[in-house]
């Protein structure tokens, strides 16, 4: 059996699969081994494999902070660990999106998620990439940043009226708690994403609306636009793409950008990528 993985820094989604007819899906929390230490992600990992009654034969795990060589070994240990039978490939997020919006065609593949990220897939490999910086010094157009701006609006007392008192029924938090959340809890990324709920329920009003526009267009503009836009189309995945793609693709249209996929995870993609093309 297979194991395939796509881990954002909110969750998880696995499949256990023989290539062929059965599938079983699951989900955990996010496994991102920058802010989850290796105790906890050998917990969380051991957790899920006792769900398990065939035998893993091999890992594919896509993830949120395996860019470097040091954490991307670290989470080949936690498998060999976990499935000491089973050989365990670790690659980035990115790629995993690349090969689930792209296939084996070229392509520019974004995320818009809690994160964001994007990049050139010549069809086989990333080619070209810009850092996404993470939610404090990039990440546009994620829910952390659209988070950070609407938090950082509120309690600054730029939102309209009728909006900040919305927020303050929404998120029940005075302006200490926030602050605590930001500043002292883990995954402060994870708290400002929670608030894209809010984003989503007053998107028609003319102030989040400009929020979001000047946040994808920030994205578009900092990122997607680095690359040859011209020729290839900008496939997304990502909660935030699928619930705000009206929006994506008016700010998209505006900068001639031609969108291809928005689709929400990648695990579909990414159990026909390998059933065609096992690396």
């Amino acid at each position: 059996m297979t194991l395939i993985a796509d881990s954002g820094s909110t969750k998880t989604a696995w499949c256990l699969t023989d290539g062929q007819d059965y599938s079983t899906q699951f989900l955990t929390a996010g496994i991102n081994p920058f802010y989850t230490g290796y105790k906890n992600i050998i917990a969380e990992l051991s957790g899920l494999a006792g769900q398990f009654s065939q035998t893993v034969n091999a890992v594919y795990f896509y993830g949120a902070g395996v860019a470097s060589p040091e954490k991307a070994a670290l989470m080949k240990q936690c498998f060999r660990e976990v499935f000491p039978t089973a050989t365990a490939e670790v690659y980035t997020d990115l790629l995993g999106a690349a090969r689930a919006l792209c296939g084996c065609t070229p392509g520019i593949a974004g995320i818009l998620g809690t994160g964001s990220n994007s990049c050139f897939y010549d069809g086989q490999h990333i080619a070209d990439t810009v850092p996404p910086c993470g939610f404090i010094l990039g990440d546009e157009g994620s829910g952390a940043a659209l988070g950070k701006q609407l938090v950082a609006d509120f309690l600054q007392r730029r939102l309209p009226q009728e909006l900040h008192h919305a927020f303050q029924e929404h998120s029940k938090l005075t302006k200490d708690e926030i602050l605590e959340q930001v500043y002292r809890k883990p995954f402060p990324n994870r708290f400002l994403a929670s608030f894209t709920t809010f984003l989503h329920q007053h998107q028609k009003h003319s102030y989040i609306h400009d929020l979001l526009h000047k946040s994808f267009d920030n994205f578009l503009t900092r990122h997607i636009m680095h690359y040859d836009y011209a020729r290839y189309p900008l496939h997304l995945l990502g909660s935030v793409a699928l619930y705000f793609q009206h929006i994506i693709k008016e700010t998209a249209g505006a900068r001639n950008i031609q969108l291809g996929k928005i689709e929400k995870t990648a695990l579909p993609g990414l159990l026909l990528y390998h059933k065609k093309h096992r690396p």
